[in-house]
């Protein structure tokens, strides 16, 4: 199949070549007629000297030349050494028989010859083509990964396999890398192939492409103007393409090692800022709670005072709620574990809670008094207490909510429900990253988008887990997944 648009690059040269050397063995040919009639030579003896030129020709040139030459060392036979000499007439059966004979014997083992030639000529241009796909596949892996691997991998290819062009798509980047000509826009041959995943090779104009692929997806296209063979040019894709793998790869480490790095540091700021805070806030709080007691205030300045302190302990409770995330994230809370009885627990944060909802009323449901969690009390309290809070600002107004507990296999199930706010499927994972809150609510309820981030991360310090259920007719429902205590027997036998 010919290349649309593309140029014909065929030529007469293979013909005007094989003719050449045609012409070259029927002169040698002529040289040696002539020097054994002078010599005065018989058949006997220029028979195996025209034999040894056949299969010389056979071997140097191919077999078609050297058809060519035993057919004109036949009729020099039949001409010259065949009586009746200097004629095409044979005298005897016996010399059609020789010539036969003489014939088919020069075909056969022409192409014996030719044959050899051509297994060794392949067995060679593999050799090198192994010699150069190792060089390839050892200097790739010296690639500098923290750079596009395109440009690279283009300069390799073009310097090892000597190719007059090349061209590198990736996909990924969008980007494509090309050397030297082609016969159509590389651009848009090299979409093409990774698009429509084409392989293929055109001989008439010395093209190969192929889809670079990871697995079975299609990742990039790579082509190649030159003379190669099939497989070479699969190898060559099959390298280009774990060489993409391994950039992505490294870059994703990289990623991996940078983000890592930021949360470190941020923590750390957050433990810092949380503990230069800590001191002003209690001065502050000192002094309005002093103010406020010494009771001879006018009642604008008392009411002033009562706002500082308000909001004195609010910023105080923040601060405690970023030292806390701060050593959760940085591992270096010490849990206090004890059994935890959870009706208790849940009774617990309901009273501590039950004032700041407004006109929330709470409704409690344990399935069994007896369940009972082995963790820190102080921790899972707050899981409680964030999932109420939260219920408690984005709930319909007059709308209850809802407590309960019960046991799932070996683990606790808490779950906390409430009528209100829908929150959307792709903000269900978010909302317990730190600082996110959803765009439809974040004006509807002052908050930090702390408080979720928290919860998450002290049950995973106690190998439970968080998440929440939203539906407009349902509602919204928070879950606190821990192991219980027959979970915890279970886990100590094993252990």
């Amino acid at each position: 199949m010919a290349l649309a648009g593309a140029p014909n690059r065929k030529s007469t040269a293979p013909l005007l070549g094989f003719l050449a050397r045609c012409a070259l063995g029927i002169l040698g040919l002529g040289a040696l007629t002539a020097g054994a009639l002078l010599l005065h030579l018989n058949l006997a003896t220029v028979g195996p000297l025209y034999f040894l030129s056949i299969v010389l020709v056979a071997l140097y040139w191919g077999f078609w030349q050297a058809t060519v030459v035993s057919a004109v060392a036949v009729l020099c036979e039949c001409y010259f050494f065949i009586p009746p000499a200097y004629s095409f007439d044979i005298a005897d059966e016996q010399g059609y028989l020789a010539l036969i004979v003489f014939e088919f014997s020069a075909l056969l083992v022409s192409r014996l010859s030719a044959r050899e030639q051509s297994n060794a000529g392949d067995a060679d241009a593999q050799r090198r083509s192994m010699g150069m796909l190792y060089e390839l596949s050892r200097r790739t892996l010296q690639l500098d990964l923290h750079q596009p691997p395109g440009p690279q991998l283009l300069r390799l290819v073009k310097e090892i396999f000597a190719v007059d062009a090349v061209a590198i798509f990736d996909s990924d980047l969008d980007t494509i890398d090309v050397f030297g000509p082609f016969p159509l826009d590389a651009n848009e041959m090299a979409r093409s192939t990774c698009y429509f995943e084409v392989n293929q090779d055109y001989d008439d104009v010395d093209l190969s492409r192929r889809v670079l692929r990871l697995g079975t997806a299609p990742i990039g296209a790579l082509l190649i103007g030159g003379r190669l063979n099939s497989l070479t040019a699969d190898a060559i894709a099959s390298l280009v393409s774990i060489t993409f793998d391994r950039y992505r790869s490294f870059a994703g480490e990289t990623k991996a090692a940078a983000a890592h790095q930021n949360e470190q540091l941020r923590t750390t700021v957050l433990d810092g800022l949380a503990h230069a805070f800590k001191t002003p806030l209690t001065a502050i709080r000192t002094a309005s709670s002093g103010l406020i007691e010494l009771g001879d205030l006018k009642p604008a300045h008392a009411d002033l005072a009562a706002l500082i302190d308000e909001q004195a302990v609010l910023l105080n409770k923040m601060t405690s709620r970023l030292l806390q995330t701060a050593r959760l994230e940085a591992g270096q809370v010490s849990l206090k574990k004890q059994m935890i009885p959870i009706a208790d627990l849940i009774e617990e944060v309901a009273a501590e809670q039950s004032g700041k909802l407004g006109d929330h009323p709470l409704q409690i449901s344990i399935s069994d008094k007896s369940l009972a969690a082995h963790g820190d009390r102080e921790l899972l309290a707050a899981i409680v207490t964030q999932f109420v809070d939260n219920a408690g600002k984005y709930s319909t107004p007059g709308s209850s909510i809802k407590i309960s507990a019960q046991e799932s296999a070996s683990e606790v199930l808490i779950a906390v429900h409430n009528k209100g706010s829908l929150i959307r499927q792709q903000d269900r994972e978010r909302i317990f990253e730190r600082f996110y809150r959803c765009p439809e609510t974040k004006h509807q309820a002052p908050g930090t988008g702390i408080g979720l981030s928290i919860a998450k991360k002290a049950a995973e310090v106690h190998n439970g887990h968080v998440w929440v259920i939203s539906d407009e007719q349902e509602g919204t429902t928070f879950f606190l997944s821990i192991l219980g205590s027959k979970g915890e027997v279970i886990d100590r036998a094993h252990l």
